[in-house]
């Protein structure tokens, strides 16, 4: 975290001030604070704190070995948290995209526009001091981790690696002078939707599939760092025309696999491949939110790994959050099949609910497809930009 900008103070009658996250202590405050801002309320889901301390740490996640990041606390007077947020430089963007864009992430804040007028400031000054003249976001760091503020179903708790926020939070993007860039929808995915027709019809597309020399598989989790690396180039090829992609390294898809790890259950991810070489990848995973719901703060120990280990069993509700085929094998049906294969496991598991998320807006193809099977938008999540 690199560029360190001098400690702001707002107008004299308001009394905040900003201070830059330096050190364990103020990064664990950082990593806290939504915990105290939702406090008792039913829908929020607190991340786990090692996982965001893997993430957010300079010396642990592997973002900054290519990028740059700046973190900010907001105070009252008395020292009370009020807000936090992330200037961030991410470089890979800006190298495969040639947008000269910055980005905030992590942004939380109190229901005190000072506060966050405050904080997006502060984001905006350091962006400029990069060379930024126009910010996008809220991004954690990019849209390969979570990402949008929730404009749309503030009446039950998000599903896993989903962000959720008061609704005050995009009324106060937008006073400050912020701009739609783009919205990111979440489907979900009535149980009526596998029908024996539709099953007839993925058994037959296999079967066809077969005499061509694609088949799908089941993750193989005795090889899981092998099957992390075949991930890497199916997904950067298949997610590369998506607004506001970014390449994942190799360093990034290693730690994704590594927080995603204990999420899986293998019998919910598949790979596709072409004459023994992997042409596409299906993810679903359980609903961990169901669990992390109950985990106070976001920390396993001392009960919190009981409640996890404990809980798997009773979930009873999946998110699909991937689906990439390579572009030449797009219109060969494996992506029905991935889905019907999805279902069947679902239904033999006793699940009762599926999310697919995100779906960008203008993804013509995904959104016609989803619908086709019966999938309703049941929440929104929207990105935003502004000139700096």
């Amino acid at each position: 975290m690199n560029n360190p900008v001098p400690a702001t103070t707002a107008p004299a009658n308001t009394g905040l001030r900003i201070e830059q996250v330096n050190g364990r202590r103020a990064l664990a405050q950082f990593i806290d604070f939504p915990h105290d801002l939702y406090a008792g309320d039913p829908n929020y889901v607190p991340e786990l704190f090692m996982a965001q301390e893997a993430l957010l740490n300079p010396k642990k996640s592997p973002f900054f070995l290519h990028s740059e990041a700046a973190y900010f606390l907001a105070r009252s007077s008395e020292g009370k948290i009020l807000g936090r947020i992330a200037a961030i430089r991410n470089n890979n963007y800006t190298a495969f995209t040639g947008d000269q864009a910055g980005f905030f992430g992590f942004f939380d804040v109190a229901d005190d526009y000072e506060a966050a007028r405050l904080l997006l400031d502060t984001a905006s000054d350091w962006l400029r001091q990069q060379g930024f003249h126009r910010v996008i976001g809220p991004a954690n760091f990019s849209t390969n981790e979570t990402c949008g503020v929730l404009i749309e179903n503030f009446e039950e708790p998000p599903y896993i690696m989903t962000t959720y926020n008061y609704p005050y939070y995009a009324d106060f993007l937008e006073r400050y002078g912020f701009v739609k860039h783009v919205d990111l929808l979440s489907y979900d995915i009535p149980p009526e939707y596998l029908t024996p027709e539709m099953e007839d019809i993925a058994a037959r597309l296999e079967a066809r599939l077969v005499r061509h020399g694609i088949t799908i598989r089941n993750i193989d989790m005795k090889h899981f760092d092998r099957e992390v690396e075949s991930f890497l180039p199916i997904y950067n090829a298949s997610w590369d025309k998506n607004m506001g992609f970014v390449p994942m390294t190799e360093a990034e898809v290693r730690q994704m696999g590594k927080d995603l790890k204990m999420a899986i259950d293998p019998d919910f991810v598949y790979f596709a491949e072409k004459d023994g070489q992997p042409i596409g990848i299906g993810i679903v995973i359980p609903n961990l939110n169901e669990i992390f719901i109950k985990i106070p703060r976001g920390r396993l120990f001392p009960t919190g790994l009981f409640r996890f280990l404990f809980g798997r069993k009773s979930i009873k509700s999946v998110r699909v959050i991937a689906l990439g085929i390579l572009p030449e094998y797009r219109r060969s049906g494996l992506d029905m099949c991935m889905y019907v294969r999805s279902f069947q496991v679902a239904r033999r598991k006793g699940i009762q609910r599926s999310e697919a998320s995100w779906i960008l807006e203008n993804n013509d193809l995904m959104n016609r497809a989803l619908v086709q099977i019966g999938g309703k938008v049941f929440r929104k999540h929207r990105m935003y930009e502004k000139p700096i």
